[in-house]
């Protein structure tokens, strides 16, 4: 019997006012599966880039959880909300004189110290759990969260405009949008403006941006698909965390390998 449901991933361009679960169930509907899930929780105000993974494909949203992301924000100096961004309550508005007096470089000091590896607390209206809730959740119910913070790496934090508004009234965010760089929001499917189809990214194309590729034989396959170890290859070693994209002789994705002892294992299996 041949399994006829939908595998693989998509890359979603997710407008503002939606949630991450409003962009699955969305899909649910079209796709007709309930086998979907996504590769991190985008803020209901901000828009871009959400990685979507669709039958099988949800095997390697763990793989994408942890990549490195690309962000583009608006930032208003000088005013703070309780939510950390635009949505909120303003709960401080600075003098207009001490916005307006900040300069180029002292901007650009304070940008140098948020950059590399840091401890960073994070948005009270994140969708980090608390105590089983989401922590915007409880936030939006009144309750005051405070979370602890994290550590992160910032590669790089560019200023690319620098705008003096006169009624400029630290910062939060105006907007946001997020570009993992296995995906660009350019190629993502726009949410709600079709009920056609969505081209699916097939499972091996997903993988090979993803890691290596090891081209097997059929008997390999066979022995692999039966959860049986085969010989490793010297020139070629997976590990738990960065596996290798196992490839069939048609191109098809069979499974994700790690390797222990001169054998390689199928951690998870798609064939």
């Amino acid at each position: 019997m041949t399994d006829s449901s939908p595998n693989g991933l998509l890359v979603v361009d997710k407008p503002a006012g939606w949630t991450s679960h409003d962009v699955v169930g969305w899909l649910r509907k079209l796709l007709g599966t309930k086998k979907i899930g996504h590769a991190g929780t985008l803020d209901p105000m901000a828009t871009g880039v959400l990685v979507v993974g669709v039958g099988k494909g949800t095997r390697l949203l763990t793989y994408l959880v942890g990549l490195d992301k690309t962000y583009t924000a608006t930032i208003r100096l000088g005013q703070a909300t309780n939510t950390d961004d635009s949505t909120g309550q303003i709960t401080f508005l600075a003098e207009p004189g001490v916005v307006t007096g900040l300069s180029a470089e002292l901007i650009g000091q304070a940008v140098a110290q948020l950059t590399g590896p840091i401890m960073q607390v994070p948005s009270a209206v994140s969708a980090i759990k608390v105590d089983g809730q989401r922590a915007y959740a409880r936030v939006r119910a009144g309750e005051k969260i405070e979370l602890e913070p994290r550590s992160v790496t910032v590669h790089r934090f560019d200023v690319l405009q620098h705008n003096r508004p006169p009624s400029c009234h630290p910062a939060h965010r105006e907007a946001v949008s997020q570009d993992p760089d296995t995906a660009s929001a350019s190629h993502a499917t726009p949410t709600g403006e079709s009920q056609r189809m969505p081209a699916l990214m097939p499972l091996a194309d997903a993988a090979l941006m993803l890691f290596q590729p090891r081209h097997l034989a059929s008997t390999q396959v066979n022995a692999l698909t039966h959860g049986r170890f085969i010989e490793a290859t010297p020139d070629l070693v997976g590990s738990k965390d960065c596996p290798v994209a196992g490839i069939s002789p048609d191109g098809q994705l069979v499974a994700l390998l790690a390797d222990k002892d001169g054998q390689t294992r199928p951690l998870v299996v798609f064939a």
